[in-house]
């Protein structure tokens, strides 16, 4: 029989082949959950890992998912390398997105002549916005002493009310038929497109930008290097004199700044308006793109664009397949569980057993 043997030291290999792994899990799975619904496996499986890679159209449309999913997982990457849990970034993200509406609902004769210069406060607005979301965690963990878990995690629903609040009330275009909106953001307060009419956009370029800053911050500066040690090993991060607080409050205002920063994308973006439905599930999916990744920059990109792929061929396999809407999360789910279960090898082998064969009874 098979056995879980602990191994002398974690497995390096398999810490690389582990989401190698899970997504071969997660393949076979899905295959079988398609077959068990009654619908055709191999077209299944073609609607989530093929068409969004079919032709510009689809890889444009893999951008505009894959960039707020790189972004939010880059900012959490350094609070959960810092030992910080920040469940709330999809709050962060409705903040940042109301930051940067409010000052897109500005524009008007005053601010012509900024043209698109517009643009950079509206992204600079979103950061501050999810910023100041993230500061109240910090704040409430650093002199309280409160779970950031649970505070993050409840302020999602505290953001999402505030965006019902204003989208219903004093945000309401009063030339919108009463539907719950704003008004649509002026032309030169969009985010600019990489090649229109394809809807990707600079965010792409911004995120790609994150990345790199991002590595350089954690493996080569002296911050980076304190946020990680205080992550791995807290006591010796205090023997060394690293501040907890202090990482505590940057982990937190940097992961809340990128959150913002693809709020902002999205509002003044592909939404060009606010409305309730800003809250697409960006900032709880981020968690698993940032562990799928590793927690590495160049890997949260590779992992940004399979979760993209599974937004985009849940909604396909909804419209073509006549699947329920809850399919891109149950692809999201079984590649969460499949990496845990597949981490379990980096730190232990399986090993065949022979059963012991029973003793022969005396007479």
């Amino acid at each position: 029989m098979l056995r879980l043997e602990i191994r002398p030291q974690p497995s390096r290999l398999m810490s690389l082949l582990s989401p190698v792994l899970a997504l071969a899990l997660t393949l076979v799975i899905g295959a079988a959950l398609f077959a068990w619904l009654g619908k055709d496996p191999l077209r299944g499986l073609q609607l989530f890992f093929v068409e969004p890679l079919h032709n510009l159209y689809s890889l444009s449309e893999l951008l505009v998912k894959a960039t707020p999913l790189v972004l939010i997982a880059l900012g959490l990457a350094v609070c959960f390398r810092s030992n910080v849990w920040n469940i709330g970034a999809e709050g962060q993200f409705v903040v940042g997105a109301l930051a940067a509406g409010w000052v897109a609902m500005q524009a008007g004769p005053d601010t012509a002549w900024l043209g698109r210069g517009i643009v950079a406060p509206i992204l600079l607005a979103g950061v501050l916005g999810g910023m100041a979301w993230a500061a109240i965690v910090a704040l409430l963990r650093d002199r309280f002493h409160a779970n950031e878990i649970l505070v993050s995690l409840m302020l999602v629903y505290v953001a999402e009310m505030l965006l019902g609040y204003l989208v219903y009330g004093p945000w309401k275009d009063p030339q919108g038929y009463n539907f719950p909106q704003t008004i649509t953001f002026l032309p030169e307060t969009r985010i600019p497109r990489l090649a229109p009419p394809l809807r990707a956009h600079i965010g792409s370029l911004l995120a790609l930008a994150g990345v790199g800053a991002l590595w350089l911050f954690l493996f080569r500066t002296y911050r980076g290097f304190a946020l990680q040690v205080g992550g791995l090993a807290p006591l010796a991060a205090r023997y060394a004199g690293f501040s907890s607080r202090h990482a505590v409050w940057t982990a937190l205002l940097v992961s809340g700044g990128m959150a913002g920063l693809a709020g902002g994308l999205e509002a003044a973006g592909p939404l060009g308006q606010l409305t309730p439905y800003v809250p697409a599930g960006y900032g709880f999916a981020a968690i698993i793109v940032a562990y799928v990744g590793r927690l590495h920059p160049v890997g949260i990109v590779l992992s940004g664009l399979l979760m993209s792929m599974f937004y985009i061929g849940g909604e396909l396999a909804q419209s073509r397949l006549g699947m329920p809407k809850a399919l891109t999360g149950v692809f999201q789910g079984l590649l969460l569980f499949a990496l845990l279960a597949c981490d379990t090898l980096i730190l232990y082998r399986l090993r065949w057993q022979r059963a012991a064969s029973a003793a022969p009874r005396t007479p």
